[in-house]
């Protein structure tokens, strides 16, 4: 993954005096910043900054290394023994907990723990990639741009290249899986291969007063104290090769699994991550920034928290209801609550102004020199220009967007509609989730939501949205909603649009969607199913819309690809990829911070604060057995020196994000010392900047896992699995 911008980490005279105003603020030249792609590692000098193994024992290619003992499974994992034991966060094996359980069996409220491998039980929809390979297929997937095309015609000419090289590497690897990810926008591509395990099972799971203790009060918060991880594993056919679920699988062996350090880690250390960070948008315009900040993410977080409080409305002295909802509504609190971090940390620290500033100076740049300003003097115009269309769209297409992601029906009913328009089709032709590699994944999610629909909180989430339908500016209302939109009471006229639309749908039948997914267009229309008929109402719109972002896509990425080679030669070095989802190596210390004037927090959180925080009700309801082994100083080896009781929590200075969940935290000997769940609120802004002085990641200490599997759960022969 060679990067073809700029000369290394040099810098010119002229970049150092426009960009130390903003050191500062966005934190380039700090070390530690950077999730960084394997292929780098060899470059950063790990050495010097306390690494004590080779970075080949971390990776190298062709060979075995501590990458390969890491698996993505929704968020990251890691395998801890040689029997596909995988360790990772309460968080990301919650939806699996919840969706095996029942008001009987509540895995969610009590936990959930296997006392011999018969006893594991599936966790639905939950897989398991591990990275093997990796190669720079740039040229291939640009070689597809020839000529004049428009924007649109150059993102389809892209995807479809995508789609043939991902086609052709996955027919050379039978069983394994290919990605291509894009890491600098118009610029490189790489393809990744995958080992894909498809039979993932629950070990153990602790009760959620200690997995998710503190609730969303606590998240994105320090101090923390929450217990947060689960132990799965993965299960293949007899031969080793991936299988679907089946009682004749047998554990995985992995080419690699961690060791477990259950010293822990002390205050300083040097520490570093493997994972499968997210997204991050350290490298976009001002004008993307300043629609982030200004109109998306206000707009998310608002309407999640609608739901968020509809949802616990209708769980209200239901457990039932509540259960199904569960997920649900820890997936929406996340992100709201994230958001709102984002939005406090951009307007504290000025992070739009600091990227207009910024731009400013290499506008001067470009403009200094009478060859770059006939190539490139317009091009931060250009991007202003196409975020103005942007924001002139954003009303319809959020509306949209939440139609076809929040309204479970109209979900279902919208993926069986384009799945009978796209099956019809050549297989590379397809959209990637009715492609034959895909298909079954689709309709598997599909069912999979169908088991916690609840028809009166769907029902209330699409009147809202068709209310704020009605209510879009004329020459921007959607036809399907018209009269809603011309009658004299819209609320009252939405309730009876979608009563009627419940009132005759099948769609909440997983018989009848089972079958509707075998239907042709024809033959799905003649069903005359009111939601399906929405949804076929809906879909000329979708397709616009779709068009539309990717006209966007096919002018943004040509454009990105210059802006990067014009930021290089600016400041005379190179670039981190943003974060994409792809393996990605962090490094730092761990180490407290300062969060403003006074305050000083150190990095260690132990039992003790557990208690103390206790009060008895959720999301502090701390179960009596650890009170009593703190009585007891039923500690075993998992106390260290200058503590109290057993270390909770852990904050390290790591560049991290969203996907780096259940990321393992690795020692300067490679060996694990945490698993990482979470953020500062103050770096809930590390998306778009990292700074040393507030960026702080969150995990829970190795010797919490131990001790609580160990002295709470009884679970030794976990802890003797793992050596």
């Amino acid at each position: 993954m060679k990067r073809k911008t700029g000369s290394g980490f040099r810098r010119s005279v002229p970049a150092l005096a426009v960009f130390g105003a903003l050191a500062v603020i966005l934190a380039y030249a700090a070390a530690e910043e950077g999730m960084w792609p394997a292929s780098e590692l060899g470059r950063l000098g790990l050495k010097a900054k306390g690494l004590e193994i080779a970075v080949e024992d971390i990776y190298s290619p062709g060979g075995v290394g501590l990458v390969h003992a890491v698996v993505q499974v929704g968020a990251t994992g890691s395998f801890v023994s040689p029997e596909g034991l995988i360790l990772t966060n309460h968080h990301v094996a919650f939806g699996a907990a919840q969706a095996a359980s029942s008001t009987a069996n509540d895995y969610v409220r009590d936990g959930f723990l296997a006392r011999t491998r018969a006893e594991e039980i599936e966790a639905k929809g939950m897989t398991a990639r591990i990275t093997e390979s990796f190669r720079d297929v740039s040229a291939e997937v640009l070689g597809a741009v020839k000529g004049p095309m428009t924007p649109e015609a150059r993102t389809k000419a892209v995807q479809r290249k995508i789609k043939e090289i991902v086609a052709g590497a996955e027919k050379g690897h039978p069983g394994k899986r290919a990605e291509v990810a894009e890491m600098f926008a118009g610029k490189t591509y790489v393809l990744f291969m995958f080992s894909f395990l498809k039979d993932i099972r629950l070990v153990y799971v602790p009760p959620r007063s200690i997995g998710e203790f503190g609730g969303e009060e606590d998240n994105w918060m320090w101090p923390r104290h929450t217990g947060d991880f689960s132990f799965l594993r993965a299960y293949a056919a007899p031969d080793g090769s991936p299988a679907d679920f089946s009682k004749s699988n047998v554990p995985y062996r992995p080419k690699k699994h961690l060791q477990v350090a259950p010293e822990g880690a002390a205050e300083g250390d040097f520490v570093f991550l493997l994972g499968y960070p997210g997204r991050t948008y350290r490298h976009r315009t001002s004008h993307y920034l300043a629609y982030e900040e200004e109109l998306r993410m206000p707009d998310v977080a608002g309407w999640y928290d609608w739901q968020i409080g509809l949802m616990e409305k209708m769980g209200e002295g239901d457990r039932a209801v509540a259960l199904k909802h569960s997920a649900r509504i820890k997936g929406l609190a996340n992100t709201m609550k994230n958001y709102r971090g984002k939005l406090q940390g951009m307007d504290r620290v000025g992070i739009v102004d600091a990227k207009r500033r910024e731009e400013k100076a290499l506008q001067a740049w470009i403009d200094a020199d009478p060859g770059r300003k006939k190539a490139s003097g317009d091009l931060l115009g250009r991007f202003a220009a196409i975020y103005g269309e942007v924001r002139e769209g954003h009303d319809v297409g959020q509306v949209m967007s939440y139609l076809r992601s929040h309204v479970n029906l109209l979900s279902w009913a919208g993926a069986v509609y384009e799945a009978s328009i796209e099956r019809a089709k050549k297989d590379i032709e397809r959209e990637p989730a009715y492609m034959d590699r895909s298909f079954d994944q689709t309709r598997r999610r599909v069912a999979l939501g169908m088991a916690n629909f609840h028809e009166p909180t769907d029902k209330a989430v699409l009147e809202a949205l068709v209310l704020r339908a009605a209510r879009l500016p004329e020459g921007k209302r959607i036809a399907a909603f018209a009269e809603v939109a011309a009658a004299d009471d819209p609320a009252r006229a939405a309730k009876e649009f979608v009563g009627r639309l419940y009132a005759g749908t099948r769609m909440g039948d997983p018989e009848f969607v089972k079958e509707a997914w075998t239907k042709s267009r024809p033959e799905l229309e003649a069903l005359g199913d009111p939601v399906i008929g929405l949804a076929a109402a809906l879909h000329p719109l979708h397709k616009k819309l779709q068009a539309l972002n990717e006209a966007w896509t096919g002018r943004l990425d040509p454009m990105s690809a210059e802006l990067q080679d014009l930021k290089a030669g600016f400041l005379g070095r190179d670039f981190v990829p943003d974060a994409n989802s792809t393996l990605r190596m962090t490094f730092g210390r761990v180490k407290g911070y300062s969060p403003r004037d006074a305050v000083h927090y150190g990095p260690f959180t132990t039992l003790d604060g557990v208690l103390e925080k206790t009060t008895g009700r959720e999301p502090f309801d701390t179960p009596q057995k650890l009170f009593d082994l703190r009585k007891a100083e039923d500690f075993g080896p998992y106390r260290p020196q200058g503590l109290g009781s057993v270390p909770a929590c852990i904050l390290y200075d790591a560049d991290t994000t969203g996907g780096n969940s259940g990321s393992p935290v690795l020692n300067a000997r490679g060996q694990l010392v945490a698993v990482n769940f979470d953020r500062t609120f103050e770096a809930t802004i590390n998306d778009y900047a990292w700074n040393a002085d507030y960026s702080r990641s969150i995990g829970v200490d190795v010797r919490y896992v131990l001790w609580v599997t160990q002295k709470f759960a009884g679970a030794d022969f976990l802890l003797e699995e793992m050596g």
